[in-house]
């Protein structure tokens, strides 16, 4: 099966692969190092081709049950974290070895959803990323699970990878599920056969698909890797969804699969970190005047189009922007505190004093969150 996207995908000069749990364990939750390596092999044999590859693996959680004498994955947060700190050893110790056959060096970094929301951690690991890279390391990223809380509780590494894959200007994305594609519903648990959906194109593709929330092993399922696909792909970065079966032949000729069409355009790096990194520090209202020429026209907020300000943030802080319904509209960076924004609301820019006539928030600094 082969198409421009798939091309696009099977000729990639940097790639990020994500690994979930389920393609590193046993069918009973415990960790295997031999699926590791066979893992570890196939993109061996990608990055001889000449591509730079970047690792997102799951799996802490799994590696630190046996060392810590459990006989299941944990449920409290605590035990969790406990077997994460443990489990993250073994695991970059895993992948380290199953490289080292090669002659390759691991480097590990363990990022937080905080480490990606702030300007300047993110700027920092997308440094780190790239010198790993240039020195021919093999990354292997990783949430860190013993304070990021949301990685364990909602199962976020699906969309930290595509926070990577932008993060280091890949050229695709690889996400490996213990499904071979996406179905329109899980295809183990239809009564008849479900359609198998080969190629996304748009988030309307998706119309009457039901994707399953989380796996008994990992935290992740289909509708956290539907999302994180589409995040990437709408940032300018292809996706492909596949079996961890078929990494050979995915990484090979992108032959299976559920492939994502990219935008056109690669989103801007900033323009990226404000839609779908960075932490919303408020919210502003709009009126339906000021929602037309933000969303639709693509101009600056002015404060007479404000109508209320919730929060505490502060100029320089991404805020988000609601319409009267409630409905976040846009994301942007706000150029005034929240207190001295309360004083403008409502206001023309004739009526503000000659410091307070900058844009609320600046056309360079929004991006849409709805279609025009």
């Amino acid at each position: 099966m082969t198409s421009h996207h798939r091309e696009g995908i099977r000729t990639a000069r940097s790639l990020v692969v994500k690994v979930g749990t389920t393609a590193l364990t046993t069918s009973s939750g415990l960790f295997d190092a031999s699926r590791l390596a066979e893992l570890a092999d196939a993109i061996e044999k990608r990055m001889k081709a000449g591509s730079d590859v970047v690792i997102v693996s799951s799996g802490a959680i799994a590696a630190g049950i046996e060392p810590l004498g459990l006989s299941r994955r944990p449920n409290d947060l605590a035990t969790k974290q406990a077997a994460a700190s443990v489990g993250q050893v073994a695991l970059v110790n895993a992948w380290s070895a199953a490289f080292g056959r090669y002659g390759r060096t691991v480097g590990q970094v363990l990022l937080s959803a905080h480490d990606i929301s702030m300007r300047v951690q993110h700027t920092n690991a997308q440094r780190t990323l790239d010198r790993l890279r240039a020195l021919h390391a093999v990354a292997i990223v990783n949430e860190n699970d013993t304070v990021a809380t949301n990685e364990i509780r909602f199962g976020d590494n699906d969309r930290l990878s595509a926070l990577v894959a932008h993060l280091v200007g890949a050229d695709a994305l690889l996400l490996l599920s213990d499904i071979d594609g996406l179905y329109e519903s899980d295809p183990r648990k239809a009564a008849a056969p479900t359609r198998y959906i080969a190629e996304v194109s748009g988030p309307g593709d998706l119309d009457g698909v039901t994707a399953g929330r989380s796996s008994h092993l990992g935290t992740g399922g289909m509708a956290s890797k539907v999302s994180s696909a589409l995040l990437a792909a709408d940032a300018g970065v292809p996706v492909l969804l596949a079996a961890a079966a078929d990494v050979s032949t995915a990484l090979t000729d992108a032959s299976v699969g559920t492939v994502f069409a990219a935008r056109p355009r690669r989103m801007s790096a900033r323009r990226f970190w404000v839609r779908y990194a960075a932490e919303s520090a408020g919210t502003l209202t709009l009126d339906a005047g000021a929602v037309r020429a933000v969303v639709r026209q693509r101009r600056s907020l002015l404060p007479a189009g404000i109508t209320g300000v919730s929060g505490r943030f502060f100029g320089g802080d991404v805020v988000e922007l609601c319409g009267p319904d409630a409905n976040v509209v846009a994301r942007g960076v706000v150029a005034y505190d929240a207190t001295e924004l309360a004083t403008m609301i409502g206001r023309s820019t004739s009526e503000l004093p000659g410091e307070l006539r900058r844009p609320a928030v600046h056309a360079d600094d929004l991006v849409a969150v709805e279609a025009p």
